[in-house]
């Protein structure tokens, strides 16, 4: 999967037929989401709870986040473990399932019925879930090969796999009274188990193995990061439990901060791996990873300020809770994905390209196989707009908000472009 990786781990790594459907799909997801937050601009300064909203919610965090996720640890996975992969065909099959459920999932909320197609859209996507953890389970199980990020990954699995439980049981609840309260209600769970327990669990599992592998890093701390997967499920743990059986909002900011100091301590991970780094200059895609990592404190700040104001003051916090939601699926998560995408994915298409011919003549570098110009534009667009839409969130500002969301949109299609020139490439021997 990576530039660097010696023989052995070659041979682990997942055949790029499995994992390039999954950059492929998140790419268009991508540009679907940020289509709609062209024409839906609006919608962001009302309720967070509007159909528009959730639609695009689910688009990022399942069609974007998640799909590319699954398709990384697909090929990342058996690196970690030096295994290969115990199923492809398992691995294509979640494919299928989260694909085909996904798009069911979002057009109920977009059209805000939670009848057949949004609750047949949940079935398909956790039975896809079930199809990657027992997948991942049954590769870890036979392999002699145990290390933190491996764990990092398969606990996410777990609270990905809690988090679609609890989503179900919401989209059924509008229509059934399964649960004592409103969907409503429980969404801060639902949200939180997906926002903490997967993404956030994961991507540090998975970047602090490829952070100091793009560096060219020897840095190395497993009992640091013991710490961070501890403080991390821990302090999730003990949000779920104060939301559901205590009244005292204020005991909140205790999970909160044990999350904080496991950011704190992950962010220390990465400057020591910087620190220690071989090569000097970093690139483009690198740099927006970086980013990322001082991005995981935006969401934590947002958070934290939403709890002051329902603790201590009436004062309303819908456009604070929409901004939080919002610097967590296109702030922190989509610049990760947007740099790590350019560092993983000409790897792969470098391998299945020219792999056998490597030796026998001069081939391209993987970082030639993309315009490093497209994705500089590319990255001003993003950030640009980024910036913008959370301004125009926090100020209620319709023109702001459109013309950021344009912005994103452009962002997308330049992704797209760069994404799509990767996966048609074709032989250009030297």
């Amino acid at each position: 999967m990576l530039a660097g990786m010696n023989d052995t781990e070659s041979s682990n790594t997942t055949s790029h037929q499995v994992v390039l459907p999954f950059y492929g799909y998140a790419s268009l997801a991508y540009l679907a989401a940020t289509l709609l937050l062209v024409f839906s601009s609006n919608a962001f300064t009302g309720h967070y709870f509007h159909p528009h909203i959730l639609a695009i919610t689910h688009i990022m965090a399942l069609g974007w986040g998640t799909m590319m996720i699954l398709g990384a640890s697909y090929q990342l996975v058996p690196v970690l473990i030096e295994r290969k992969l115990y199923s492809s065909g398992m691995a294509f099959a979640s494919f299928l399932l989260a694909g085909s459920g996904i798009p069911l999932l979002c057009f109920g909320f977009y059209v805000f019925d939670m009848g057949r197609p949004a609750q047949w859209g949940g079935w398909l996507i956790l039975f896809s879930i079930v199809v990657y953890l027992l997948n991942l389970a049954i590769s870890m199980a036979k392999s002699k090969e145990e290390n933190v990020h491996a764990f990092f990954v398969f606990t996410a699995a777990l609270w990905l796999l809690a988090t679609v439980v609890v989503g179900l049981l919401l989209v059924y609840n509008f229509t059934y009274p399964l649960l004592s309260k409103s969907s409503l209600d429980y969404l801060p769970v639902h949200a939180h188990l997906g926002i903490a327990g997967w993404f956030l669990l994961l991507i540090i599992g998975v970047g602090s193995r490829l952070i100091p592998m793009f560096l060219i890093s020897k840095y190395t701390n497993p009992r640091l990061l013991w710490w961070v997967y501890g403080l991390i499920n821990g302090g999730l743990l003990a949000f779920i439990g104060l939301f559901l059986y205590s009244t005292n909002r204020a005991l909140l900011l205790l999970p909160i901060l044990a999350i904080a100091a496991a950011l704190v301590s992950f962010v220390l991970f990465c400057y020591r791996s910087y620190q220690q780094r071989v090569r000097k200059k970093i690139e483009g895609p690198m740099q927006i990873s970086l980013l990322s990592v001082l991005m995981l404190f935006l969401p934590l700040a947002f958070l934290a300020g939403i709890l002051l104001l329902v603790v201590f003051g009436p004062v309303d916090s819908t456009a604070l809770v929409t901004a939080y939601g919002f610097v967590i699926l296109f702030g922190w998560i989509t610049a990760i994905i947007l740099g790590m995408t350019f560092k993983t994915l000409p790897f792969i298409v470098w391998n299945k390209v020219y792999h056998l011919l490597a030796g026998k003549h001069k081939t391209p570098n993987p970082k030639d196989l993309f315009s490093e110009r497209v994705f500089g534009w590319m990255s001003i667009a993003y950030l640009v707009g980024f910036v913008l839409f959370c301004i125009g969130i926090l100020a209620q500002n319709q023109v702001v908000l459109h013309a950021a969301a344009v912005l994103l949109l452009a962002s997308s299609l330049l992704y797209n472009w760069n994404v799509i020139r990767l996966l048609l490439h074709k032989p250009a021997l030297v």
